[in-house]
């Protein structure tokens, strides 16, 4: 394991020569070498209030594992039936470990130009929209020594566009199995939205393994140009002792929209950062984060929403429930530039303790370049409600079930969110899970 970051060292010459193996693109091979090249001279991420000095980021088994593909939805496994809505969904797919496992798009959306593609075969396949929109906008190659990382041992992930003026009624889905020890997940997800498109996109990392020593290293770029729409939701279910960085951003334009709702309950050490910037005029973000934290995990969420547009409006929620050992701390930013005139900006964290020896930290903060606007936070760290719990007692319910109601009330905002039954289902299993466990 490496102790010193700055002293891990990129074999360029293996990760070309694997590149090559997978026949990807000059385009894609052309930015693994820009991010080798610029690895060593780029600083490590530093989490407020969370050391990562001794965090083992690098070292991987294999760049990427091959697993098993499915011809069929039957075909999948049971765990990841329960995930998908057999019956209804038009459009999924499955990353089994680092391999592309299974695909569907509608045909009327393929008619229409949609895009929905894994990563690797998108370069190969649509270079001119890679080119404008990997890593460009979004999520900077040099922005740290994770980003560069990542770009480096890319493995997985998809790519989705959606034309002009094109509404997709159906969620898309990813979802992506994890059950092999040596697989670390090196995902990108490129999802772009074109003027007055609408899209949901829903995905979901899942295990049924234990643990794991591998890395987690996912970005997400979601682009949203003018008066476009984006719902994005999430479940990530990794197993323990991974090391994880989690990188999603939002870019809206005039009169765009995105809304997350992140369901985060990884059982590993890791850094989120969840950032969007309201570039554009009206440009709108809601973010809804829940997380359980067990065992004796480390968890760092900070998330942001940076204002540029005039009118823009955001509004951040996170919620948490720790219990046991676990650690975590909310940092929630809103940042209102100067110019950003009539901008609004809020944002609640609270997180509820479930042991002595948990800990959590939530750190609400404004920051105002600007006269005309408007500005609102909350923030707590507390243990389950007495009053709430003598309420539901006082009718005959006993204390454990009355701990379970409340806290599943508490998380409610987020679960309600997310857009597909199944995944809804998913995150309230996983709640139940950690919660009782």
């Amino acid at each position: 394991m490496a102790t010193e970051l700055n002293a891990f060292e990129l074999n360029k010459e293996e990760i070309i020569a694997n590149a090559n193996t997978r026949g990807e693109s000059e385009f894609l091979l052309g930015k693994r070498k820009e991010a080798v090249d610029k690895f060593d001279s780029l600083d490590m991420i530093k989490p407020d209030k969370t050391k990562v000095d001794k965090w083992d980021f690098f070292n991987v088994t294999s760049p990427a594992v091959e697993s098993s593909t499915y011809n069929t939805l039957e075909e999948l496994p049971e765990a990841v039936k329960e995930l998908i809505d057999l019956d209804n969904s038009k459009n999924i797919y499955v990353q089994h470990n680092n391999t592309p496992a299974y695909l569907r798009l509608d045909e009327d959306l393929k008619a229409k130009g949609v895009i929905a593609e894994n990563i690797i075969d998108a370069a190969n396949n649509h270079p001119e929209l890679l080119e404008k929109y990997f890593m460009t906008e979004g999520v900077k190659i040099d922005e740290n020594k994770l980003t560069a990382y990542h770009a480096a041992l890319l493995n997985g992930g998809i790519f989705i566009y959606v034309p002009k003026d094109v509404h997709i009624e159906d969620p898309i889905q990813m979802v992506v199995l994890h059950d092999d020890k040596d697989a670390s997940l090196f995902n990108h997800v490129l999802l772009v939205a074109g003027e007055g498109s609408e899209v949901t996109y829903v995905e979901n990392y899942f295990t049924n393994l234990e643990s794991s020593t591998e890395k987690i290293n996912i970005i997400s770029e979601v682009i949203a140009l003018n008066n476009s729409k984006i719902t994005y939701g999430s479940v990530d279910f990794l197993p323990k002792e991974m090391t994880g960085y989690v990188n999603r951003r939002g870019v809206a334009s005039d009169d765009a929209n995105i809304d997350w709702a992140l369901g985060l309950m990884n059982d590993s050490n890791i850094i989120y950062d969840n950032t969007t910037y309201l570039n554009g005029d009206r440009s709108e973000s809601d973010l809804k984060i829940v997380t359980v934290g067990r065992g004796e995990t480390k968890a760092n969420f900070t998330t942001q929403i940076i204002h540029y547009g005039k009118d823009s409006n955001a509004h951040i929620l996170k919620h948490g429930v720790m219990k046991d050992q676990a650690t975590s701390i909310f940092n929630g930013v809103g940042y209102i530039k100067h110019g950003a005139t009539r901008a609004d900006a809020q944002q609640e964290s609270r997180i509820l303790m479930l042991s002595e020896k948990a800990r959590g930290d939530a750190n609400p903060i404004l920051l105002i370049d600007e006269d005309d606007v408007t500005a609102g936070h909350a923030a707590s760290v507390g243990r389950v409600d007495d009053l709430q719990l003598f309420y539901l007692m006082s009718r005959g319910i006993e204390k454990k079930e009355a701990e379970r109601l409340v806290i599943h009330g508490f998380l409610d905002p987020v679960v309600k969110a997310l857009p597909i039954e199944s995944v809804r289902n998913q995150l309230k299993e996983i709640i139940e899970l950690k919660v009782l466990s």
